[in-house]
């Protein structure tokens, strides 16, 4: 008798399971608030250079400003540039005189700001852009706080990874919750540039075990019926968070508060691993077979399920026992393993890809939003607005499509959304609007996607390393997308081919992976070969 057996003894779902989805949800909605922060905590206001004695007279300041800082081609006041010295404008007299260009010959008309910059406050009370003058030349360290912080996150996937395939998950749950929390606290309470980059980036770290360890604690209670519907159900929590953070994000304008707002919902979160249940398969797999028995004990009773004396017939023991002598593993599983087959070789280098095509398409699109023409909380509305009929698209394709399938086909969709974005010329906001939306509807399918297909493809007792190896490349396509969108200071294009080219690339790649629909979670890694030995022969007949 497998797990799956078993677990249909004491129930693959009821209330047992629907508690575990209720109290994993709060790391769902946290994930994304984080994730995204970045949209307002590091917006750039307009802006333009400090200048001194401004006017008081409101209606001579336009004319104060034209004297001294040039025009856009948009007709906007330049944010990065200056007059060297303050220009002739034709009757028009400041004040008590009348100003005279009368600059120097061979010197330049205009000159950098040198005396810091004025923001405009309408929008934004402070940001870290605000708050540390990351404009203009500084601009890349705005976007240097992204990818610092998703770093975090690649490095923090592979150490939850491994961690929590050896300790085991709801013990490096509570890890991330305390740890999350008390750097959020740090990341908040920052007083200069580098502490900020420093904690933001081991929050990245703490928050990556939210993504490694939620999703395959809910899968590996859950029987294989009832697996997609979970699975779907469970990711529509970080579409709430897209959607709260848009609603706390306009109602806290001051980037320090606003990171507050997103960390103290970690001492719920701290309180409720009292009642989150460690995930029996894995302990079955490391031989601790009174504390599986324990807890399929609880899930039995809260389910209804009749059971025996001891919580579990004689019959269901024998089953353990069985459990563990077929199954069990070396207690301390290596990201070599990941390796050491040619089937889990195959597939962790093909989900390698997957992964980084995913995250750096979703996070290419989402955290740039500057051509809709939308202020950032009407485009965040938006954006989660749009993931709710892109998560059930998914598990109708899923549920008669496959999830091989679906995974290369949001992949692809993301693609040509961003060809198609190419042929579009940036006046035609309404159409560029619309791609966009598109996309975001697509790349967010394909992100949801790829956690459940994921988990199904690899056994118990790799199940954490190999999310962790996979999100490990994830983030890294994470990191590098807010730097791949400065590539269009060397063409302007030239970043949309960029996301758009490795999504396509990463759709192909999805083609390459062995289909999981309606299978049985494989527990060890033979497991995984015999079952593409059967593929391979099922194939062969048809």
């Amino acid at each position: 008798m497998g797990f799956e057996e078993l677990l249909c003894q004491v129930g693959g779902f009821g209330p047992f399971q629907l508690r575990n989805l209720v109290l994993l949800a709060l790391p769902r909605v946290l994930i994304p608030m984080h994730f995204l922060l970045p949209i307002f905590m590091a917006a750039v206001p307009t802006h333009h250079c400090a200048l001194p004695d401004a006017p008081a007279n409101l209606s001579q300041q336009d004319l104060w400003l034209k004297a001294h800082l040039p025009l856009e081609n948009d007709g906007s006041f330049s944010s990065c540039l200056r007059f060297a010295y303050p220009q002739a404008l034709p009757n028009v007299t400041l004040g008590t005189e009348v100003y005279d260009s009368g600059e120097p010959e061979g010197e330049p008309l205009t000159v950098p700001c040198s005396q810091g910059w004025e923001y405009d406050h309408s929008e934004f009370s402070s940001t870290i852009a605000t708050e540390w003058d990351l404009v203009c030349q500084q601009r890349g360290l705005n976007k240097m706080t992204s990818t610092c912080f998703f770093i975090g996150v690649l490095v923090g996937a592979v150490v939850y990874g491994y961690l929590s395939d050896r300790f085991g998950r709801r013990r490096l749950l509570l890890v991330a919750y305390v740890s999350s929390l008390a750097l959020g606290l740090a990341s908040a309470a920052s007083v200069s540039y580098v502490m900020f980059v420093i904690t933001r980036t081991l929050t990245g770290l703490a928050l990556a075990g939210f993504t490694i360890i939620v999703l395959p604690l809910e899968l590996e209670w859950l029987d294989v019926e009832h697996r997609t519907v979970a699975g779907v159900i469970s990711t529509i929590f970080w579409t709430g968070g897209v959607l709260l953070l848009a609603l706390v994000g306009y109602l806290i304008r001051s980037w320090r508060w606003l990171l507050l707002a997103a960390t103290l919902p970690c001492v719920p979160g701290i309180i409720s691993i009292w009642w989150v249940p460690e995930s029996a398969r894995w302990l079955l797999t490391q031989g601790r077979v009174e504390e599986a028995r324990k807890y399929l004990s609880s899930c039995a009773k809260l389910n209804g399920r009749p059971v025996g004396e001891d919580s579990l017939s004689q019959e269901c023991k024998r089953a353990l026992n069985k459990v563990v002598t077929m199954e069990r593993v070396s207690k301390r599983p290596s990201y070599l393993d990941l390796f050491r087959t040619s089937q889990l070789r195959r597939i962790s280098l093909c989900c390698m890809v997957m992964w980084f095509g995913v995250n750096f398409s979703y996070y290419g699109l989402t955290l740039d939003v500057s051509e809709l023409g939308l202020n950032v909380y009407q485009t965040q509305l938006l954006f989660g607005a749009v993931e709710l009929p892109s998560k059930l698209l998914v598990y109708f394709l899923v549920h008669h499509v496959g999830r091989r399938l679906t995974q290369a086909g949001t992949l692809l969709g993301t693609a040509l959304t961003f060809g198609i974005s190419l042929l579009v010329f940036s006046e035609t906001k309404s159409w560029i609007t619309a791609l966009v939306v598109m996309g975001k509807a697509f790349s967010e399918a394909a992100f949801t996607t790829a956690y459940l297909f994921t988990s199904e493809l690899y056994p118990t007792v790799l199940r954490q390393t190999g999310l962790g190896a996979t999100s490990l490349m994830g983030r890294l396509g994470a990191s590098l997308a807010p730097l791949a969108a400065l590539l269009d200071g060397v063409w302007l294009l030239l970043p949309k081919l960029a996301y758009g080219g490795i999504a396509l690339l990463a759709a192909c790649t999805a083609l390459l992976l062995p289909e999981t629909k309606m299978a049985q979670l494989p527990e060890t890694i033979h497991d995984v070969e015999r079952k593409s030995i059967q593929d391979e022969d099922t194939q062969v007949q048809d």
